[in-house]
């Protein structure tokens, strides 16, 4: 695309109406109802885009009003988004599995005048928390069921607006016209969406992004990775997260590629399988999840299949990368790995639906070293991006042949990066938020006048020019001896094992590293019923001697990796515990993109955390619970604590000021 294009073609509907013109015939969404996919061309997407939007415009939205999105990937909530947009309306979206507390606080702070729900379930907490928000007047949901004896003074489906939209378009030339003056009169610099942040230590803040911010970002991000319409990806990553609005509607606007909505979130893999997925991004939880699923298949097989199975990964560990990028590799391994190509990795890379993938991305949070390389091994182009809701995704990308499981790349086009003198990773971009919404004070914090923005991130550049995160600055701390303590490098090690869905270090300020365990009930589960052990509940099967045994046993592998690496021998855990619940975004412990919550954690156990450094054998718990259905409970446990060995250090280690 020229300059000239691109300064024509600045907002969404414009390139909406683009892609129409272009490439009109082409699928531009699918979604998998009941079984069967349904697709709609670009053509058929910018009529639907232009009804709804006419109809918006007669219930009276106008610029700059807010427009809540709520529920899981559905082409109609996307639509709605372009919808608002051709108005110069703000869409807002918001996370599915909020609960009301959350939603009643984000949709009167960003004063929103119309939601679209996706179902029932979203439509029930609209209704919940409407008195808290008083500009909120009308709901249009997307899935009847359940809804039919519903008060519908307010409530309206989008089938029946779309459908009154499409009339008044046919009917009235004086609607199109004014819709058609609308979209002309919107410019690069308007806002186009406002994307609330996970909130990791705090009330989540408003970011808000113009045209030109998501569009520059996306459109750079496609010549990075040379996407074109080509492509097929999978939509099921929350629509409120900034990551799935520059790869599943940004992008595909942009590129002109084919977005896939899945049936439910249960059946992305499958769904996956079926389209062929040419370029996928997953968060590390993802990634790490489909790992304990393989592996924990793995252990029902028969001894000759765990044997080829074992013999062929040591196969990928030894040869994958090298081939992947090219590299000299001996013929013996090159002849190897074609063979594990057909009975293994080809098989494992179909189980994942990542057969057809040329590029995948994994970023939100930092990913285990060996889980990156197992995928990598496979012949499955991952790589990591560093980026931020502030900088509409793009910070740092890896470029091909320039891949390492340490690092999140160089700066991506148009970037700029720098280190301040404290560590912390500063950015600047074309991509980078107008301002925090109706928060001048944060958004003077964050983003210097000359456009620079404070990442909150610890992270330094080597030799090479690749960027390596070390933690969130706040969080990187150092014990009492002065060695450094990065707890997200130590609870990523951790995590590799497919027993552990999560932990939790801690070790700033004191005399060694502690942490928190979270067992992964499915490979923990699996592994109860192979050897016998009986259970009861994930409290009991937590509680349980032998599982203590078996997280000990990672805990100790892991003090082995961390004494054998530079700057990190003093970080080895010397105590854990197993807690008796999972961790939960419903109970705070995590945000609603699966991230911990460290120091909610930290105030809320902090029984637990004091007897892991005052050497009690055990520690009493009592923990307030939320259910699914919203209901209150109270977790009460006896939690053992188990001590560790540390590891010699060769050359006795190094401490912070010796590593400066």
């Amino acid at each position: 695309m020229t300059a000239e294009e691109a300064s024509r073609e600045d907002t969404f509907p414009k390139l909406l109406a683009r892609n129409a013109r272009t490439r009109g015939g082409r699928p531009a969404i699918r979604h998998k109802d009941l079984g069967i996919w349904q697709t709609w061309s670009w053509t058929e997407v910018e009529a639907q885009c232009r009804a709804l939007a006419v109809f918006l415009r007669e219930l009276g939205v106008r610029p700059g009003d807010t427009i809540a999105i709520v529920g899981h990937n559905r082409p109609r909530l996307y639509w709605s988004m372009m919808a608002a947009q051709m108005l110069g309306a703000v869409p807002v979206p918001v996370y599915a599995d909020s609960v009301a507390e959350e939603m009643a606080y984000l949709l009167a702070h960003a004063e929103v005048k119309l939601a679209v729900a996706q179902d029932q379930e979203q439509v029930d907490k609209l209704i919940t928390v409407a008195e808290r928000v008083p500009t909120l007047h009308r709901i249009l949901y997307d899935e009847e069921r359940g809804l039919r004896n519903y008060d519908h003074t307010n409530l309206k489906p989008l089938d029946e607006a779309i459908a009154s939209g499409l009339d008044a378009l046919r009917d009235d030339p004086e609607a199109a016209r004014a819709l058609d003056e609308s979209i002309a009169a919107g410019k690069g610099a308007d806002l186009a969406i406002i994307l609330y942040t996970s909130g990791t230590t705090g009330r989540p803040k408003g970011v808000m992004l113009t045209h030109d911010n998501v569009l520059i970002s996306a459109r750079n991000g496609c010549a990075f990775d040379k996407l074109d319409e080509t492509e097929e990806v999978i939509a099921y990553l929350p629509i409120a997260w900034v990551g799935d609005h520059i790869f599943s509607y940004a992008q595909s606007i942009v590129a002109g590629f084919c977005v896939n909505c899945p049936e439910s979130p249960d059946t992305v893999v499958e769904d996956r399988r079926e389209i062929g997925t040419t370029y996928a991004f997953a968060p590390p939880r993802v990634y790490e999840n489909l790992l304990t699923l393989t592996m924990v298949r793995m252990e029902d097989a028969s001894a000759p299949k765990r044997r080829m199975f074992a013999f062929f990964l040591a196969v990928a560990k030894r040869a994958g990368e090298r081939i992947l990028n090219g590299e000299p590799t001996p013929l013996k391994d090159r002849l190897l790995y074609a063979l594990g190509e057909a009975l293994v990795y080809g098989p494992l890379k179909n189980r994942f639906g990542l057969s057809r993938v040329k590029v995948a991305y994994t970023a939100g949070e930092a990913i285990g070293p060996e889980i990156f390389r197992f995928y990598r091994s496979l012949g499955i182009n991952l790589k990591q991006l560093y980026g931020q809701t502030e900088a509409s995704v793009y910070v740092t990308l890896q470029p091909d042949g320039e891949i390492r499981a340490d690092t999140v790349g160089r700066p991506g086009l148009e970037v700029e990066v720098k280190i301040a003198d404290d560590g912390e990773v500063l950015f600047r971009s074309p991509g980078v938020f107008k301002a925090y919404y109706k928060d001048p004070d944060a958004t003077a914090r964050t983003k210097t006048p000359d456009g620079w923005v404070h990442s909150g991130d610890a992270g330094f550049f080597d030799r090479d020019g690749h960027l390596k995160i070390i933690d969130r600055a706040k969080d990187v701390g150092r014990m009492k001896d002065g060695s450094l303590f990065p707890p997200k490098y130590l609870e990523n090690k951790l995590k590799f094992y497919p027993n552990i869905k999560e932990a939790v270090a801690f070790g700033d300020g004191r005399d060694f590293c502690a942490a928190f365990i979270n067992i992964d009930l499915t490979a923990v589960g699996n592994w109860a019923e192979r050897n016998n052990v009986v259970y009861a509940s994930y409290q009991e099967l937590a509680a349980h001697p032998l599982v203590y045994d078996m997280i000990a046993a990672h805990v100790d592998e892991v003090n082995r990796s961390l004494a054998v690496e530079p700057r990190m021998g003093g970080a080895q855990i010397r105590r854990f515990l197993v807690l008796p619940k999972e961790l939960d975004a419903d109970d705070g412990e995590l945000t609603r993109t699966q991230k911990v919550r460290r120091g909610f954690i930290a105030e809320r156990y902090g029984a637990l955390v004091d007897a892991l450094y005052s050497g009690a054998k055990e520690a009493d718990l009592r923990v307030e619970v939320t259910f699914e259905d919203g209901r209150k409970g109270v977790i009460a446990a006896r939690v053992g604590i188990r001590d560790c060995a540390a590891h010699p250090v060769p050359g006795g280690g190094e401490t912070l000021e010796a590593a400066e």
